[in-house]
């Protein structure tokens, strides 16, 4: 059987996996993986925080089979809390980065064709979260030694459901036979440029842009 487990699964991970469960059942195997719930439609749902590449055989499988439902969560906002050692809380601060609903393409870069794949839903699940740390000289040396410890949702905000290509299509700003670029894009958009490269990828390999030809470095799309 193939599963990652719940022994080090976090407190958001499990809270996302009860929500969507909605009265069905969790932790569910299906052809020799076990998916993290199954809802009382009868729908699998999976739910990914970091890259989709581990699941694209997975996903491909069971969604030749029935309907999947892969959730993305995105952090729009997170509260971080520092503790000692001895559970004592030591600072308490908001984080200056801030998530949106184009961060899927961050890991959507990672199996394009799932945008496209039949009986799969892609679910953005936007979100506000408590993260807690711990300051024991365990954690990266970008955090000093503070190790993350766990995450928790503190608010649930809205969700961003793509069923096909036409869901993704009306995601950008533009017009039929309008021409533009990633960097147009990153400007409309309000996102970073190598953001809006990842998506144009993503969204031309998925059919819901082409490419017309290349100026300079830049590729010059339309949509499809």
């Amino acid at each position: 059987m193939k599963s990652i487990g719940t022994e080090h699964e976090s407190t958001l991970h499990r809270e996302l996996k009860y929500r969507y469960a909605a009265g069905g059942s969790t932790e569910v195997e299906r052809d020799g993986f076990v998916c993290d719930a199954l809802d009382a439609a009868g729908e699998l749902i999976e739910i990914q925080t970091g890259s989709f590449a581990p699941l694209r055989k997975k996903l491909a499988l069971l969604a030749g089979r029935g309907p999947v439902r892969l959730i993305h969560p995105v952090i729009v906002a997170k509260t971080i809390e520092v503790f000692d050692t001895r559970g004592r809380l030591i600072s308490r601060r908001k984080s200056p980065r801030k998530g949106c609903f184009w961060n899927l393409f961050d890991q959507l870069i990672y199996a394009p064709e799932l945008a496209v794949l039949p009986n799969l839903t892609l679910e953005v699940a936007l979100l506000d979260a408590r993260e807690r740390r711990v300051n024991d000289g365990r954690g990266s040396w970008r955090r000093r030694g503070i190790s993350i410890v766990d995450r928790a949702v503190e608010t649930y905000r809205e969700s961003i459901v793509f069923r096909g290509i036409k869901d993704y299509r009306k995601l950008l700003p533009f017009k039929r036979k309008e021409e533009f670029t990633s960097s147009r894009l990153a400007e409309k958009a309000g996102i970073r440029i190598n953001l809006a490269q990842k998506t144009l990828y993503v969204l031309h390999h998925a059919g819901a842009v082409r490419r017309l030809r290349k100026e300079g470095k830049s590729w010059i799309y339309e949509l499809s």
